[in-house]
């Protein structure tokens, strides 16, 4: 899964950014409103972190431009704990949730693990298919009970699949989501954590559809 963290504040940014990558995010992020609306608009992203009170260009304007131009990635507003009027705004301009610093970050992952889930019209924060199982709040995964142990691209790779159960994604999608702006992106990085990530779930979990990419099989 990649975010998208758009903050000012370097010491904030930071923090964030760490917290995010030891969820198992890719991260990518920008200090002011115009390099943050850019990256929002011409990247994908499976949620954004937004601050409202942004150099050059504004939080607020940077969600209504995204929005007038049709984009529907979920978007967490960070506030000051006192501007409700920014809350309000904020919801009215197409936040889907929103945050009042100072915060905890296992809240920010929550919020941001529920926004990304609901994108996809999942409400719990199991995943699950057949004996196969991915906890959301704790990145752990089993299969019939058992812990299966996987590296931080398996996992992003698996996650991303799960979110998304029964439907086609293709290797450019899959690039695109699993990995941050500035990463080597080889054209047979997938192909190779597929390989991987078969060998240790069960046969045929993961199908390939020739010409168009990978499929996480649901049983009927």
């Amino acid at each position: 899964m990649r975010v998208l963290l758009v903050e000012d504040d370097p010491t904030l940014r930071a923090q964030l950014r760490a917290g995010l990558h030891e969820a198992g995010y890719a991260v990518d992020e920008a200090d002011n409103g115009r390099d943050g609306h850019h990256l929002g608009a011409s990247e994908a992203f499976d949620a954004v972190i937004l601050d409202l009170g942004l150099p050059v260009l504004d939080g607020i304007s940077v969600l209504k431009r995204w929005r007038e131009a049709g984009l529907t990635l979920p978007v967490l507003i960070l506030t000051a704990r006192d501007s409700w009027h920014e809350k309000v705004a904020g919801i009215d301009a197409g936040a889907d949730d929103y945050l009042a610093k100072p915060f905890h970050m296992e809240e920010l992952l929550a919020r941001v693990r529920a926004l990304i889930r609901r994108a996809q019209g999942l409400a719990s924060p199991l995943l699950q298919c057949s004996a196969l199982t991915l906890d959301t709040r704790s990145s752990r995964v089993t299969l019939k009970g058992q812990p299966v142990t996987l590296t931080s691209h398996e996992f992003r790779l698996l996650a991303y699949l799960m979110h998304r159960p029964g439907s086609v994604v293709s290797r450019t999608e899959l690039t695109e989501h699993l990995y941050a702006q500035d990463f080597d992106r080889d054209s047979n990085t997938i192909e190779v954590f597929v390989g991987r990530l078969r060998r240790k779930l069960p046969p045929d979990t993961i199908e390939t559809v020739r010409g168009m990419g990978y499929r996480l099989v649901t049983p009927p």
